[in-house]
């Protein structure tokens, strides 16, 4: 029988294949986008979202991260949360909708009510979502979410895509998101097929799971939203587009390079939660992976941001390019102590985790504020590197006491990650700034391949490098290596059977 740790890995090499097709379709999407919308189109939308999130976190059940922890939930259990789910949606669909004028008027903006009036129905169309497709993560059962993935962000890419080329609206991100759900429904009972039928049973049951994540899933989603609401109202739509897109091309790489391996996580660290041994190892190398992976992904994405957005957004979008060249680092940062949620999960203590969505929503949401108040939109920007920093310390300090792992052994594990993207950021930094900017796109777009090429030759090589230095320990080129010597013997295998 295969260990977790296999699974886990070749669930990522799974799931790797999705998430560079999703990738490369959610960074295209935003970049088509940019170029046929305007800033205060994204600021529109961006309200009507955020508040759309807050109110969804607000009322979140978390029944999917019980279902996964239940050792053997049944037929009903997944018609419980059916139910719970289409009760919950419809009610909040509602709710948004009659909210839909009054926002409108509190933020001067007439088109927000249409805008809020379409996106009830994405909120009614995610109540009644597969319960039974979170199953698929409890199993480490990968292909189906595959096909899950890429289907409906296809479908959203393509929607939002044509209409934003036609008809050059803001109506594009309202449809598209409204498309991406729909496909989501249709697929998901498709692969998964599932009758559900209403029933309450069970609730008392799957709430005493997830009544802590809940809580903290609604102050988690407060201390990162928050800020869109403050600089759409002080700041006006057009700041706040920018804001949005900076932000969301900051979290780009990060979030897309490491979605294979967080996938997996939590049902691996859950498999073991129970042998101590067996957690804190798994716990080091997936911990020492996401590293390997997000570092130069986040700290690159920011030493190429200046070409990198000029080339694929234009002019119009350089006040964006310091925001994502302070975000994408921290991001980067913070994926030092992010494994904590999975296992703070797998391990039950949510309301350990409930009390620190708290903390740092006290401590986060006054210094959001003060910046705001005295810098403006990059005020804003320094906050969140100062709370972003605060958040990765917390998180390791809560490794420790969950795990009993010290703070500095986490980081002696992350040691040649660490010093290899310093290496990489020094290198693109020092070559940008001895070659000129071009401004014509075909020159500026072998400038930008230089760099990035030149940053993944430094990191590549300045961790190969510390590995033999350090007699090659275990560690995230340990199971490149792995991978790629199982890999190159199943091929051999194939091939001589072929040939026999």
């Amino acid at each position: 029988m295969r260990s977790v740790t296999d699974r886990l890995i070749q669930g990522s090499m799974w799931l790797s294949l999705s998430r560079a097709i999703v990738n490369g379709l959610s960074a295209l999407s935003t970049f088509v986008l940019a170029w046929y919308l305007v800033p205060a189109d994204f600021g529109l939308v961006a309200i009507a979202t955020t508040i759309q999130i807050i109110l969804s976190s607000v009322t979140e059940l978390s029944l999917n991260q019980a279902l996964i922890r239940h050792e053997s939930p049944s037929e009903t259990h997944f018609s419980a949360v059916w139910t719970l789910s289409v009760t919950r949606s419809a009610v909040l669909a509602l709710l948004f909708a009659a909210a839909s004028y009054p926002i409108a008027e509190f933020y001067n903006e007439p088109r927000l009510t249409s805008v809020m009036l379409a996106l009830s129905f994405s909120l009614l169309l995610s109540g009644l979502a597969n319960p039974r497709r979170v199953m698929l993560q409890r199993d480490l059962i990968f292909w189906q979410e595959f096909v899950l993935n890429v289907s409906q962000k296809l479908v959203g890419f393509v929607v939002t895509v044509a209409i934003a080329a036609i008809y050059q609206s803001y109506w594009a991100l309202v449809i598209g998101t409204l498309a991406y759900q729909v496909t989501n429904i249709i697929v998901s009972y498709t692969v998964l097929p599932f009758w559900p039928r209403i029933t309450f049973r069970h609730a008392r049951e799957l709430f005493s799971f997830s009544l802590w994540l809940t809580a903290g899933q609604i102050v988690n989603t407060l201390n990162w939203r928050i800020e869109y609401l403050l600089i759409g109202k002080m700041l006006g739509a057009t700041q706040l587009g920018h804001y949005t897109v900076g932000n969301t091309l900051s979290t780009l790489p990060t979030r897309e390079a490491t979605a294979p391996l967080n996938q997996t996580i939590y049902p691996g660290f859950s498999k073991v939660r129970n042998d101590p041994v067996r957690l804190i190892a798994a716990y080091q190398r997936a911990q020492a992976l996401l590293a390997a992976v997000a570092l130069p992904a986040g700290i690159g994405m920011a030493v190429v941001a200046d070409p990198m957005m000029r080339l694929a957004l234009g002019e119009k979008w350089v006040p964006a390019i310091f925001i994502v060249q302070a975000l994408a680092s921290v991001f980067a940062l913070q994926t030092l102590g992010s494994l904590v949620q999975p296992l703070g999960m797998a391990k039950g203590h949510t309301k350990m985790l409930f009390i620190r969505d708290s903390q740092m929503l006290v401590v986060r949401v006054p210094i959001i504020i003060a910046g705001l108040m005295m810098a403006g939109l990059p005020g804003v920007v320094y906050a969140r590197v100062l709370t972003g920093l605060i958040s990765t310390v917390v998180n390791m300090l809560l490794v420790k006491r969950l795990i009993n792992l010290p703070f500095f052994q986490q980081l002696a594990a992350n040691f040649r990650a660490l010093a290899s993207v310093a290496l990489m950021a020094a290198g693109v930094w020092g070559l940008s700034n001895i070659l000129s900017m071009p401004t014509d796109k075909l020159h500026l777009a072998l400038h930008l391949a230089v760099l990035v090429i030149t940053g993944g030759i430094i990191y590549v090589g300045s961790s190969f490098v510390l590995w033999l230095a350090m007699n090659k320990p275990n560690g995230p080129e340990t199971e490149v290596h792995r991978i790629i010597v199982k890999f190159l013997s199943k091929a051999k295998r194939i091939a001589v059977a072929k040939s026999a």
